[in-house]
């Protein structure tokens, strides 16, 4: 019997969740958030395959493996053969490294979650975006192959890079973005905010941006300087005496909010977050954001865009309006709705049953 017939046969709705469960950190936390919800709609397999990215130790990150447990979910590692009517496969970056999936995906609708951008700024790609999709597009008979981008940001670049690949018109984009759960308890603004700066995201130079821009955003007449995953400026034996330079979980992300007020956000210009949930915790912690245009585009009037050189000037501007600092805050957690449980639980459930909601 063709796979098809023995898809549609099997009676309850099947997903096969793809991964490579060795990612630390953002996508094994998305995964993690969407599998009880996946559950919820269908019978839910997770294959976790290995990849060159992490060498051979088979492991699962610890926040995706208590879900899995919690759900006592089926885990199976490196199928050859992958069959169910969804298959979410997420972040196919793991593939950079190798040339070949190797594990044949039947599957009514492909669906690859892009938690990384296709492209840079200035157009570089930001991986082997070619050689991974084709090694899954090569993999895979279905009736449909979907691209699901995380965010505004990440979209355009994914967009972008399938305007230049004329070859890869089969893969379609999912019209509404596939965001990151975010579900965490909203703290109240203060009601006398400081000028107390900071920033935090795991070590790497492509999350810094250069120092004359940290220069900048973090000046000697701020009351305090926090910057939490330092771990590449303290090991490179860069210092300024009035900031607190601090590696990467040396102290917990809710023991850093209750150091700032401000939470100011730039990256490397040749790099970009692809969603930015670095910026979701902040808002949550009650905290007002500043950064880039383009990151913030992700988080509209949620954060507020800027340069570093007027970082000064509006963050004096909230400190003497206390009002305005609550106000922002206030309406900047009520857009975190938009991350819910519930409204990822609206999207999938019209992903699953609709025939549309898709473009090419």
């Amino acid at each position: 019997m063709p796979v098809f017939d023995v898809i549609q046969c099997m009676g309850k709705l099947k997903i096969a969740y793809v991964i490579e469960p060795r990612f630390s950190g953002g996508t094994s936390a998305a995964v993690a958030a969407e599998l009880p919800i996946a559950a919820e709609f269908a019978d839910v397999v997770v294959h976790a395959r290995t990849s060159k990215m992490f060498g051979d130790h088979k492991h699962i990150a610890p926040i995706l493996r208590k879900v899995i447990d919690d759900l006592n979910m089926p885990v199976i590692w490196d199928a050859p053969r992958i069959a169910a009517d969804f298959v979410i496969l997420h972040n196919p970056s793991f593939l950079k490294f190798q040339t070949s999936l190797d594990a044949e995906i039947f599957a009514r609708e492909l669906i690859l979650v892009t938690h990384e951008n296709f492209l840079r700024p200035g157009g570089e790609e930001g991986f082997d975006v070619s050689n991974c999709l084709d090694q899954i597009d090569q993999s895979t008979l279905a009736l449909r192959k979907t691209l699901a981008p995380i965010s505004q940001y990440n979209r355009e670049t994914v967009t972008n890079w399938l305007s230049d690949f004329r070859d890869t018109h089969h893969w379609r984009v999912l019209e509404t973005d596939w965001f990151n759960i975010f579900a965490a308890d909203l703290n109240e603004p203060c009601d006398q905010p400081e000028d107390r700066r900071g920033r935090h995201s795991r070590p790497g130079f492509e999350k810094f941006p250069p120092l004359a821009d940290l220069d900048l955003c973090f000046p000697k007449h701020a009351k305090s300087n926090v910057i939490l995953g330092a771990n590449a400026m303290v090991d490179d034996g860069i210092s300024r005496p009035h900031w607190t330079l601090l590696p990467f979980d040396a102290i917990s992300v809710e023991s850093f909010f209750e150091k700032i007020d401000f939470f100011v956000y730039f990256t490397a210009p040749t790099w970009r977050e692809s969603f930015g949930r670095v910026i979701v915790e902040a808002l949550a912690a009650g905290k007002v954001v500043l950064t880039d245009p383009k990151t913030g585009k992700t988080f509209g009037k949620a954060v507020i865009p800027c340069q570093p050189a007027q970082v000064d000037e509006i963050i004096s501007d909230f400190v003497s309006s206390p009002q305005k600092y609550r106000a922002q805050v206030v309406a900047s957690q009520a857009t975190l709705e938009r991350y819910s449980a519930q409204s990822f639980r609206v999207q999938l459930a019209s992903i699953l049953t609709a025939e549309k909601g898709v473009q090419t």
